[in-house]
């Protein structure tokens, strides 16, 4: 059977090891340490760097492809590696404007999908700085600035109060290695995903738009699909995805994260070139998952049928408590499932510390049960897993 190699060890690589098990492999994870969540289940590991090419040319020899669980490694690794001949997927091309967000809103804008209006403050600092003061007088300083390249979970991402707060955040950031653009701050109604994926061979799927719910700059919960949703507006998103995915050449899993604006309107915000946050409801909730159709697509096998396999299914992130529990993580997998066997549970071998994602509780809805229930039930479970407190004050003992 074939080897796929993918770059990084966490919780992403985790999950398409075992969609890699039903379909006969094994993935090969380049990985930083044993400790590495894909480290602990793949019986093939290569443990080394994603910033070192002998590392990445040892994960990729004998593979038929190579891919990510996340944006990291260094584009002229990559087109190294392809000058070697190695199939990387996503190529180099695509995987620079997930890597790089005023690349990204500059191909977009080419494209003529919406983004919001935005301003390069790359170059020159005090130049920059007045490009900023334009910008934001020009928006009324309701303006986000970002860092253009690393960043997630709300990290690399300032949501500034006016003019003193953007250029004191300017100044602090700017001058090193870290690059900034300023974006208008989009009004809208939520945050939606529209999940995609292509194969070599040039074939597109496409799942259910969902919605996103952040907090503290992270997605904490996904409802799929997203409730009330106009059908032309899902639609449009699916095509922008799907559309974009093929302009830039894209293999494998895609998330293209957008705003929904109070009109009605989709903007687009972030994109990702892998299996993402807003995909994991599709483990439970979609007859093929995220993490099955990446490894199709990376191979150029057909790719899998999307369907919903319910009215709604409800994702929520098991974030790590303030101070973790002191009942252990199988003590409380025990009172959950007692009191919620419909609860699929998925862990990901991370130790616990504060807003980290240590895994997920996906909640498949019953016939006609109201996407509210659902939620309420999942960001329950989630809780539970994270805190060891129900939070409708429910007592096992009592």
């Amino acid at each position: 059977m074939p080897t796929v190699t993918m770059i990084g060890g966490g919780q992403l690589a985790r999950m398409t090891h075992q969609a890699a098990i039903a379909l006969g492999q094994c993935l090969r994870v380049l990985a930083a340490s044993p400790g590495d969540p894909a480290a602990q289940v793949s019986a093939d590991v290569v443990l080394g760097s994603h910033d070192e090419l002998d590392d990445l040319r040892t994960a990729a020899a004998g593979a038929v492809a190579l891919t990510f669980d996340h944006e990291g490694v260094p584009l002229e690794h990559l087109r190294a590696l392809e000058a070697d001949g190695v199939a990387v997927r996503p190529p180099s091309k695509a995987l620079r404007f997930a890597q790089d967000k005023l690349d990204m809103r500059n191909r977009l804008s080419d494209l003529g999908l919406p983004v919001p209006e935005y301003a390069d403050l790359s170059g020159d600092v005090a130049s920059a700085r007045e490009r900023l003061i334009a910008f934001g007088e020009a928006n009324r300083w309701d303006v986000v600035i970002k860092a253009v390249r690393g960043g997630y979970d709300g990290r690399g991402v300032w949501l500034v109060g006016g003019r003193d707060e953007a250029l004191d955040v300017f100044d602090a950031q700017s001058g090193g290695d870290t690059v900034l653009m300023a974006e208008q701050k989009v009004t809208m109604r939520r945050e939606l995903s529209a999940m995609v994926a292509r194969s070599p061979y040039g074939q597109g799927a496409a799942w259910p738009v969902v919605e996103t719910v952040q907090r503290n700059g992270q997605c904490a919960v996904v409802l799929a699909p997203a409730p009330d949703l106009d059908p032309e507006v899902a639609e449009r998103a699916q095509q922008m995805a799907l559309r974009l995915a093929d302009e830039l050449g894209v293999v494998g899993a895609m998330a293209m994260e957008l705003f929904e604006t109070a009109d009605g309107e989709l903007v687009v915000n972030e994109l990702a070139m892998r299996p993402h946050n807003s995909g994991h409801w599709t483990m439970d909730g979609a007859v093929t998952s995220q993490f099955e159709q990446h490894l199709r697509a990376v191979l150029d096998y057909p790719l899998g049928d999307t369907s919903a396999r319910a009215e709604v299914t409800v994702m929520a992130n098991v974030l790590g408590a303030e101070r973790a529990p002191a009942m252990s993580v199988d003590e409380r997998m025990h009172h959950l499932f007692a009191r919620m066997p419909d609860a699929k549970v998925h862990m990901y071998g991370k130790g616990e510390r504060a807003d980290r994602k240590v895994g997920h509780v996906n909640i498949v809805g019953r016939p006609g049960e109201d996407v509210a229930v659902v939620r309420e039930r999942a960001e329950r479970a989630a809780h539970w897993m994270s805190h060891a407190v129900w939070t409708d004050g429910w007592n096992p003992h009592d």
